[in-house]
């Protein structure tokens, strides 16, 4: 019995000595992981602060475009800018007509209403009905960020 009672205290105390072991092998193991880790979130922190002294061009936006009361609030249509919904205001222009003349919309964009009869497959009757409508839009310059969603202004169904 009293062999047995040893041979416990001894397993007892050996395991008590290799669980520290185990311990401080963890610990630093977890101090080199999180040293690494520091050293990663600094290496990526300075390539984000140097893509961003790089490309400060990239993150302007303008923020008050003087010509979003023509985009489809008001009364008025800037056709250069407008997306097609726009157009629903003006029984007759939407969707034939609209599609028509903005597909047509050269890069540098309208400059007056007498060039929207030139969009290729007018008919006489959208012909007449731009004519009723012409003193209702506006000829701004084009700007991308609003000519990608002329004819799809993103809603699907």
């Amino acid at each position: 019995m009293f062999r047995l009672f040893a041979l416990f205290a001894l397993v007892a105390g050996a395991s008590a000595y290799t669980t520290g072991i185990a311990a401080s092998r963890t610990r630093s193991s977890a101090i080199r992981m999180s040293e690494e880790a520091a050293s990663r979130r600094q290496v990526l922190a300075s390539a984000a602060l140097g893509a961003v002294a790089l490309f400060p061009s990239l993150a302007r936006a303008e923020i008050d475009y003087d010509g979003v009361k023509y985009l489809g609030g008001g009364d008025k249509v800037d056709v250069n800018n407008a997306n097609i919904r726009a157009f629903t205001q003006f029984p007759g222009m939407y969707p034939n007509a609209a599609s028509k003349i903005l597909k047509a919309v050269p890069d540098s964009g309208y400059k007056s209403a007498g060039e929207l009869y030139n969009a290729p497959g007018l008919s006489s009757a959208e012909k007449d009905v731009i004519k009723k409508y012409e003193s209702k839009f506006v000829f701004l310059d084009p700007k991308p960020e609003y000519v990608i969603d002329r004819l799809n202004n993103g809603l699907y169904r």
